[in-house]
Formats: C-alpha cells, sequence, structure tokens
C-alpha cells in the first residue's frame, strides 16, 4: 500500500483535484487490498473500487446505510449527490474529517474503516448532506436525512448546526446538536454529548465550540455559551457557563480550570486534567 499524506489542509476550501487527491488514492488500494482479501465482502468494497471519486463512493456508503422504503439506495444516492455539485468544497471537508479518525483514534489503521464502518463517521457526513439541503431551502429532506441519521447511526444533529472541517466524532451513539451549535475546525468529541439550550428561548440558545477543542464522553453543554479554543470539557461534566481558551471544565456542575490545557487537545485525544498530570477526567468530576 503507498504512504500518502493524510492531513487535509482546509483553509481555502477548494476541491481537489483528482490526481493530488491522496485520500482518495489510499482509500483505493485499501479497498483492493481488502478485496482480495476478504471475497466475502466484495460488494462492500465494490462500493469503492466502482466509484469515479471519494465523494461518489462515500455518497454510495451513505445511501445503502440511509435508504428506507421512501428514498431507496437509488433515489436517495442521487439526491446526495446533487449536494456534492451544488456545494463542491464540501467534499474537502469530508476528507480532513477522515484524516482527523486516522491521527486521533487509534483503533483506526486504514481509511476504509471510517468509510465502511465507523458510525461516527457517517454521520457527521450525513449530517453535511442535510446542512447543504437546509440551507438550499430543501427544508424537509434536511430534516428527512436527520431523521434517517437518528435511526441508523443514533445521533441527532439539527440541519441547521455548523460545523467546521477536521471533526472528529469517536463513537457517536447519543451525540446532540442543537439548531444554533456553532463547532469550528479540528473539534473532537466523543460518544453521549449533548450540545444543547437551556431553555425554549428563540435565537441564539446552543454553545460555540472553537477550534481545538476536546468534549469528553456524556458532557452535557447547555445554552448560548462559548467553549474556547484548546479547551477540554471532562467526561460527564454540565457545563453552563463560558469557557476560556485553554481551560479545562470539570464536574458537575463544571468548575473552569485556566490555562491547563496547553497542547492541542482534540489532536491529542489526552484526557488528563492538566499536563503532566495522572488524574485523567473520570476520576475529577
Amino acid at each position: 500500500m503507498p504512504s500518502l499524506p493524510l492531513r487535509v489542509v482546509t483553509p481555502e476550501r477548494q476541491e481537489p483535484l483528482p490526481s493530488q487527491d491522496a485520500v482518495w488514492q489510499r482509500l483505493l488500494a485499501e479497498a483492493e487490498e481488502g478485496a482480495s482479501r476478504d471475497p466475502a465482502l466484495a460488494a462492500l468494497y465494490a462500493q469503492i473500487l466502482k466509484a469515479p471519486s471519494f465523494e461518489q463512493a462515500l455518497v454510495r456508503r451513505l445511501a445503502t446505510l440511509l435508504a428506507d422504503a421512501f428514498l431507496p439506495a437509488e433515489a436517495l444516492g442521487s439526491i446526495l449527490l446533487n449536494q456534492v455539485h451544488a456545494e463542491p468544497s464540501i467534499g474537502v471537508s469530508m476528507r480532513a474529517d477522515i484524516a482527523a479518525v486516522l491521527e486521533r483514534d487509534p483503533a483506526a489503521g486504514r481509511l476504509l474503516e471510517p468509510l465502511l464502518f465507523f458510525k461516527g463517521y457517517a454521520a457527521l457526513q450525513t449530517h453535511r448532506f442535510a446542512h447543504v439541503l437546509w440551507t438550499r431551502g430543501k427544508r424537509d429532506l434536511a430534516l428527512y436525512l436527520q431523521s434517517r441519521s437518528s435511526e441508523v447511526f443514533h445521533t441527532d444533529i439539527h440541519p441547521a448546526a455548523m460545523f467546521g472541517s477536521g471533526i472528529f466524532l469517536d463513537h457517536a451513539t447519543g451525540f446532540v446538536a442543537g439548531e444554533m451549535v456553532l463547532i469550528e475546525d479540528n473539534v473532537s468529541i466523543l460518544h453521549g454529548v449533548t450540545l444543547g439550550g437551556s431553555g425554549i428561548e428563540k435565537g441564539q440558545r446552543h454553545p460555540k465550540v472553537r477550534t481545538g477543542v476536546l468534549i469528553g464522553a456524556g458532557a452535557q453543554v447547555l445554552g448560548p455559551i462559548e467553549i474556547g479554543a484548546f479547551s477540554k470539557i471532562a467526561a460527564g461534566s454540565l457545563v453552563t457557563q463560558p469557557v476560556p481558551p485553554h481551560s479545562v471544565a470539570v464536574g458537575v456542575p463544571a468548575r473552569i480550570i485556566a490555562g491547563t490545557a496547553l497542547e492541542t487537545p482534540a489532536e491529542s485525544m489526552n484526557q488528563a486534567l492538566a499536563e503532566g498530570s495522572y488524574e485523567t477526567f473520570a476520576y475529577t468530576i
């Protein structure tokens, strides 16, 4: 298998040229290797090998997973592919997300795994399609995708929620994000996390999560608050107040420990309370 760079640079959010698409070339190589090793899964690998691009391979996979009696796979695939044509830059974010899985999840050794098997990645990409539909005024289709993703992947992400690139949604089960949520680039979120409101008010009522943040499993982040860049939210914490950059929020209700998150938490996935500490989130709540 060729050794190819995985990190995807996203600032300009331009569609990569096929000849320069290292992620797609590596994925093809992994699918060919998988097909030769496990011929019983030939039809599964064919969703990649018979696709002309990364986007179309992903569309085929998601359409198979999300199809139902109302929208069969072929019809759903056509709808999803139309969103790629309407918003070509979506493919850059999709590549950045899959690269983030390999960079941050020690259980993942191939690009093949998140694309074919990891529901966190699938749920996130389904949301990207739903968000494009939502912004194009096709709200019922967007809500339909949200509903199907909730049923299949056990996440509930409002189509209006805005996600940056390089997002790692680990395990995904029980993840909830409300309508006004904003998540910037390079954020890692574990299972059971809620980014929700704290009342019935209209307008901005959900959190903004800045770049480089790590949110531990089961954390509840509620209200129109900002989680500052390169911060950590401890597993199981209840956060209802803003968290400054480079800080840790821990406990129920969360207390803020300022200036203790010195690395890039989303990339290191280091869930220790502080630099050099062996006291982890699980024991500090």
